[in-house]
């Protein structure tokens, strides 16, 4: 093995190309774009300092970066990874009211369930006994206040998110990949000439790792942990394969999922919540313009871990950086970039009539809010939707 490292070294000087490294940055700022705020949100809920959010943008960019580089040179494919979007949204309403440590103890609960079905071979097993329809339900109710979100700034706010909206339906029209990045650059523009954005406040540092001691509470592990296990694999790894094996690639898939959840658990304390294999931004890798060899669209892939690496180092700049944009920007950006996933969720959860029914009960419980005995609306939903189920399948 040791022989081949520099052959292989070799070969990837001789595969990387301007395509290939413009790919992987594309695919890095698609995925900053379209989630860091939602990030930024979710560590504000947990009561996060600025130090600690620093500390999650570290721990989030460190193992995506290398993740992707291990397993894009590993199989010689794109493979990239990335941390869970709707797990971050689902941490924004779920952690309000629940201890620092707490959160951390869920975060590793919900790394070892990914790490053991990857390392037994459960993954396919086990998300195939929750009906798809019931997981995209759970999603969409929980991305539901995102979207609220950003009509209700309009009340607060009107030009601002107005122009970001219009941003928004013109990219999806004329350059639907750029789109976020295009939303992200008109609001902070706006910003700008209305007075509301505050750069001064902005100062380049690199992160520093902030680790909190995890504490084990019931409530956090099954209202937390839980549904962010679900979320993850559900909407996150499943489509990740899809991608992947849509691009013409077949990775073995348990190491890559177990890699993933052996890394959050190493990472949780310090605020890396959720890794999974991306889909979205590791399309841009995976596609003819990283490279027309897709042998050689690997080298895509290490770019894109490279990139993650460099800011997750910077992880205190980043949080610095949202920190300054108006509220009304961070509503508006977080609203349109989760839409897509609102709208795919909602489409699966009410797509099959034989789930119908029981989705319903699953989307309504979790978009409440509700979190009787301290544990959160999600594993309610999903427990409602779960015994519908039970219940209608019965008078069949």
């Amino acid at each position: 093995m040791s022989s081949q490292t520099p052959s292989r070294a070799r070969h990837l000087l001789g595969d990387t190309t301007l395509s290939t490294i413009t790919a992987g940055f594309i695919a890095v700022l698609i995925g900053y774009t379209s989630s860091a705020v939602i990030i930024f949100q979710a560590a504000e809920a947990a009561g996060a300092t600025q130090a600690q959010i620093g500390s999650w943008m570290w721990a989030l960019g460190i193992g995506s970066g290398l993740t992707t580089i291990v397993f894009s040179w590993r199989y010689r494919m794109p493979l990239l990874t990335a941390w869970s979007t709707p797990g971050a949204a689902l941490l924004a309403t779920s952690l309000p009211g629940v201890p620092m440590s707490d959160a951390i103890g869920a975060f590793m609960f919900s790394a070892l369930l990914i790490t053991l079905c990857g390392v037994t071979g459960l993954f396919e097993r086990v998300m195939h006994r929750l009906p798809r329809a019931l997981a995209s339900a759970l999603l969409a109710g929980v991305l539901l206040r995102f979207g609220l979100d950003l009509f209700l700034a309009m009340e607060q706010q009107l030009s601002l998110p107005l122009a970001m909206c219009g941003a928004y339906l013109a990219g999806k029209r004329f350059w639907p990949r750029y789109a976020i990045p295009g939303v992200l650059l008109v609001g902070v523009v706006m910003a700008m000439f209305m007075g509301s954005l505050h750069l001064g406040d902005v100062t380049p540092a690199l992160a520093r790792p902030d680790a909190i001691l995890p504490s084990l509470s019931w409530q956090a592990l099954i209202g937390v942990g839980v549904p962010l296990f679900v979320v993850t694999m559900a909407s996150q790894n499943l489509p990740g394969i899809a991608a992947i094996r849509a691009a013409g690639y077949a990775p073995p898939i348990s190491p890559l999922i177990s890699g993933t959840g052996l890394t959050t658990l190493l990472l949780a304390p310090f605020g890396g919540f959720a890794l999974n294999l991306a889909a979205i931004s590791a399309a841009v890798c995976q596609g003819p313009e990283a490279h027309a060899e897709p042998q050689r669209r690997y080298a895509a892939g290490i770019a894109a871990g490279v990139f993650y690496l460099i800011l997750g180092l910077f992880g205190a700049t980043v949080t610095s950086l949202f920190a300054a944009f108006p509220a009304e920007l961070v509503m508006a950006v977080a609203g349109l970039a989760l839409l897509p996933t609102l709208g795919a969720g909602l489409a699966d959860a009410l797509g099959s009539s034989e789930h119908r029914d029981a989705a319903l009960v699953t989307f309504l419980i979790t978009a409440s809010g509700i979190s009787p005995g301290g544990i959160g609306a999600a594993f309610w939903g999903l427990v409602g939707g779960l015994v519908s189920l039970w219940v209608l399948q019965q008078r069949h």
